[in-house]
C-alpha cells in the first residue's frame, strides 16, 4: 500500500514527527550467524529487565541497609513518599525477608541460565 507524505502526516502525525526528527535511531552492534546462539541470546528471561526497589531490598541482609536503599530511592524520586512510608512499615512489623527471599549475586546470570 503506497501512500505519499503528506496522507501519512494526516493519518499519524506523531509516528510522522518521531521518524522526521530523526530521534528515534537503533544501532546494531552484533549480528550471529549461529541460529542456536542467537536464539539464546533474544530469548533471556531478563533482556530489558529494570530492578524496582523490590529487587534492591531483596539483596539486603540487614533492616539497616533496606532503609538505606528506601531512603536513596525516596530522595531521588524514585518512589513516592507513601510509597517509601509503606516499605518502611512492612520493613518494621514483618523484616526485611518479608519482601522475598535473598537474590544473591549472579541472581539474574543464574536464572538466565548462564
Amino acid at each position: 500500500m503506497a501512500v505519499d507524505k503528506k496522507k501519512f502526516r494526516e493519518m499519524f502525525p506523531h509516528l510522522a514527527q518521531e521518524l522526521e526528527a530523526g530521534d528515534c535511531r537503533l544501532t546494531i552492534t552484533s549480528v550471529r550467524s549461529d541460529l542456536q546462539t542467537g536464539e539464546k541470546a533474544s530469548s533471556r528471561k531478563f533482556a530489558n529487565y529494570m530492578p524496582d526497589v523490590i529487587d534492591f531490598l531483596r539483596r539486603c541482609d540487614t533492616e539497616q541497609q533496606a532503609e538505606e536503599i528506601i531512603c536513596y530511592l525516596e530522595g531521588r524520586g524514585e518512589i513516592s513518599q507513601d510509597y517509601a512510608r509503606r516499605l518502611r512499615k512492612q520493613l518494621k512489623e514483618k523484616g526485611v525477608r518479608s519482601f522475598g527471599s535473598k537474590k544473591e549475586d549472579d541472581y539474574y546470570l543464574k536464572q538466565d541460565g548462564f
